[in-house]
């Protein structure tokens, strides 16, 4: 991704998503543009899912282990922004007396000042925030903090975006999932009715019963009856072929 922005409008979500290839270089590029408009030494996209955050890009210095210093101590500016969806600004992390002795570490790591902006999916177990670190005190003072919540408004729309692509995923692996499940039932239940004479409620009935009976899956079952008829394990694409 080349360098240099332009930030007379929204940041190029949609430039950005075409030309990054995983979720992960989006949110690198996200972190270099922030570096960048914002002057800072460093910066970090912190995402936290299910009470587990990890630093998943970084720009410049400092952000990686000042991130893990707040993770160690859960606890930290860039947490209290994820978890309570608010900005968090730090002036001079000497004057701080929030988040036990994480500001002494800081400033012994040369940052004295930051600033963490909310980001991450309405409705989503998934929390972030865009990290910013300086050296000098109040370095922040002055940055444009309009561009750097819109940038942190893409990152909520990127990880929206990839959280939707994941879902739709899974969801097409369960519907195949379920097409070939009864696939094979089918084929059980005709097999039953050519052998015993019954209506196909009648046999699935039966099926079902052997399922109850024997405490295994109704599809593990009828894989069984088929296998037995034919002579040979039902395939994936055998059950793709019988919808």
């Amino acid at each position: 991704m080349s360098a240099g922005y332009a930030w007379g409008g929204s940041p190029p979500i949609t430039q950005w998503l075409l030309e990054t290839r995983t979720l992960e270089e989006f949110l690198q590029t996200l972190a270099d543009a922030a570096l960048e408009v914002s002057h800072a030494e460093g910066a970090g996209v912190t995402l936290e899912r299910e009470e587990r955050p990890l630093t998943v890009a970084s720009a410049g210095r400092a952000a990686p282990e000042l991130d893990e210093k707040q993770y160690g101590q859960d606890d930290g500016p860039c947490l209290q922004s994820a978890r309570n969806g608010e900005e968090v600004h730090v002036e001079d992390m000497l004057d701080e007396t929030r988040w036990g002795d994480y500001p002494a570490y800081a400033a012994a790591c040369g940052i004295r000042s930051s600033v963490s902006l909310p980001i991450g999916a309405a409705h989503s177990r998934t929390a972030g925030a865009l990290n910013l670190y300086a050296g000098p005190s109040g370095a922040f003072t002055h940055t444009d903090l309009a561009a750097l919540r819109s940038l942190a408004a893409q990152a909520t729309g990127g990880i929206a975006l990839a959280q939707r692509i994941i879902e739709a995923e899974e969801f097409a692996g369960q519907m195949k999932a379920a097409m070939q499940s009864r696939s094979v039932i089918d084929q059980a239940i005709g097999v039953l009715m050519g052998q015993r004479r019954c209506t196909a409620e009648e046999a699935f009935g039966i099926l079902r019963s052997l399922s109850q009976h024997r405490n295994i899956k109704l599809r593990d079952v009828c894989i069984e009856l088929v296998t037995g008829i034919s002579g040979r394990r039902p395939t994936a694409p055998d059950l793709a072929r019988h919808p």
